[in-house]
């Protein structure tokens, strides 16, 4: 048992779990020595051997300078904020557009419900869609679907149902920048190199939503709640060149042999000798080498050629996978059963329709007595939030790597993904303080009035972004090869968790008896609950790991390898349309 995770007797190597060269442990260190071609692992300057290994084509991500792999990143991020502001775009609204388009509260919120609808859907089909073509087109058509979607709502008049299309379609150019940008890190950075941007990404994602309502309100008592669309189309539109010359398809397809994190090594003294040195490679974790240890330059920090401007700036450079379109649009379903998955859906999607469930109280609330805030004040309640995402994000960056780092060094060089687990503590600190302590002081704003209210607010936002950071980095580590589905089915549950919410939360909360205070007291148990499921995961993972590195699920339901003969009919059919259209969709 390594510091508590449970270790597993069926496969040598377990995928995820990562070893060095230089171990404390006799047998991991005997394990490694048998590795073929050990000593010719890349590492960085500073002696961190490179999981996965990189290539020697200059078009692999990961030999890419990382100033180059940073831009991208930080153009991502950017526009993250910028899209992520589009579902608490209405937040500070609600009594305005309430009048305006004179419906009842539930309508306003479910502006808000069908946006988030909209994500769940798109992200269902755009998947499969990165799994075929890669990432690039998607972020290409996001953006300008948000162009087009941002300037139709901001031009809908006293048309309610066009506003409510519009805001769906937000949902649609919103989608793959929710569901990706995770899965781009994990395309372009080393497994020591993307805790901090990770945490990055879920800030950008998060931080902006939460700090949107703050200027909205402001934007609407002087512009009209109009220029809140158009302000962000235009902005949209500025970030387009950027995507168009400088973020490159980040998807490709290496030689099994480099993808040290999610290899599978059966034990020997199970089903006899492996059969090639590629197979019997070790998996390897970043961890700092001593500086008399002889190591091999990054391929990143070398100059490599550029690729070809032709092939950088096309929406599609060619298939990434041969599977059917149709075969891995279904291929998440079946991980909604993979318990390491519903663990990372629960822990990073409940929070995050507390926090929907949140917003409706705000509206609800604040508008009417004692406190009577107008959308400007309203919009400035969810600076507690942002600042909340803020000190998130801090604890997440500095704890995440540092953490792995350390806990690995303990357990004698052999890093688990589990490791990531030990961010759920302060989640559960922060988080479930911030949902009990909302729900007490929320019930009763005559003796606390708002500070209060902000306050847990914050505690509860911080949480979420902690346990965010949590599940998406367990998810990259420790299943990298079905990393993107495992985002769907996040993106999936925690926007249709969300949709119910906006969708029911209002009379849910209204017609309890005893108001907010119970139902809050209700779902701040139940999300200590879902923290210490992590017990399990964390004690669990690495069997979890392994028994399902065995009985594949996509295989057993026939997600992958030759599928159902109905999908391969209706997948040629599509193709051979492609082809007809320009060989777009070939499968060459």
């Amino acid at each position: 048992m390594g510091l508590g995770v449970l270790n597993d007797n069926k496969l040598q190597h377990v995928p995820g779990t990562a070893t060095l060269d230089e171990l404390s442990d006799p047998i991991a260190a005997a394990a490694a020595a048998e590795t073929a071609n050990y000593e010719n692992l890349k590492r960085s300057k500073d002696g961190i051997i490179l999981v996965p290994q990189p290539s020697n084509d200059p078009n692999d991500p990961l030999n890419w300078s990382l100033r180059r792999r940073d831009m991208i990143t930080a153009i991502l991020c950017l526009l993250s904020v910028i899209a992520s502001t589009l579902s608490p775009l209405l937040a500070a609204n609600t009594l305005t557009l309430t009048l305006y388009f004179r419906r009842p509260f539930t309508d306003i919120a479910l502006l808000t419900g069908w946006h988030l609808f909209g994500v769940g859907l798109a992200g269902f089909i755009f998947v499969p869609s990165a799994r075929v073509w890669g990432k690039r087109h998607l972020y290409l058509l996001g953006t300008v679907v948000i162009i087009i979607s941002s300037a139709w709502g901001g031009g809908s008049g006293h048309n309610y149902k066009s506003l409510l299309a519009a805001r769906v379609f937000q949902g649609v150019g919103l989608a793959p920048f929710e569901a990706l940008v995770n899965t781009t890190i994990g395309d372009m950075y080393f497994v020591h190199e993307r805790g901090k941007r990770m945490a990055l990404s879920n800030l950008s994602l998060f931080g902006g939503a939460f700090f949107t309502p703050v200027i909205v309100g402001k934007l609407t008592s002087t512009l009209g709640w109009q220029w809140s669309f158009y302000l962000l189309a235009i902005f949209t539109a500025a970030m387009l060149p950027l995507v168009i010359f400088y973020v490159p398809e980040t998807a490709y397809v290496r030689e099994e042999r480099f993808n040290t994190d999610t290899a599978l090594t059966k034990n020997a003294a199970v089903v006899g000798q492996s059969n090639g040195a590629n197979e019997e490679m070790t998996e390897s974790i970043s961890i700092e080498k001593p500086a008399n240890n002889t190591a091999k330059a990054s391929p990143s920090s070398e100059a490599t050629p550029t690729p070809q401007l032709q092939k950088t700036l096309s929406p599609f450079n060619g298939r990434k996978t041969d599977d059917y379109f149709l075969q891995l649009l279904f291929r998440p379903l079946p991980l909604f059963l993979h318990p390491g998955i519903f663990w990372a859906m629960l822990i990073q999607g409940t929070l995050i329709g507390w926090t929907v469930l949140i917003g409706i109280v705000i509206g609800g609330l604040l508008l009417g007595p004692p406190l009577f805030f107008n959308e400007v004040q309203t919009g400035y309640m969810y600076t507690g939030a942002f600042i909340g995402a803020l000190l998130g994000f801090l604890v997440a960056g500095v704890l995440a790597d540092s953490s792995a780092k350390w806990m690995t060094r303990m357990n004698n060089g052999v890093y688990e993904p589990e490791f990531r687990i030990i961010l759920v503590i302060p989640q559960l600190i922060f988080g479930c303080a911030g949902l009990y302590g909302f729900g007490i002081v929320s019930a009763n704003t005559f003796k606390y009035g708002w500070f209060w209210m902000d306050f847990f607010f914050a505690l509860e936002v911080m949480g979420m972004v902690i346990g965010a950071v949590a599940s998406a980095l367990y998810l990259v580590d420790a299943h990298r090869d079905i990393a993107v589905e495992a985002f769907t089915c996040l993106l999936i549950f925690k926007n249709i968790f969300s949709f119910g919410l906006t969708f029911s939360g209002y009379n849910w909360l209204a017609y309890t008896v005893g108001g907010v205070k119970p139902v809050f007291m209700a779902i701040s148990s139940v999300q200590v609950v879902v923290c210490c499921l992590s017990i399990f995961m964390y004690v669990f993972g690495k069997k979890n790991r392994s028994f399902f590195a065995r009985h594949d699920i996509l295989e057993l339901c026939h997600m992958k390898g030759e599928p159902p003969r109905w999908i391969r009919w209706v997948s040629e059919t599509w193709v051979g349309l492609g082809n007809r259209l320009g060989g777009v969709f070939s499968k060459s």
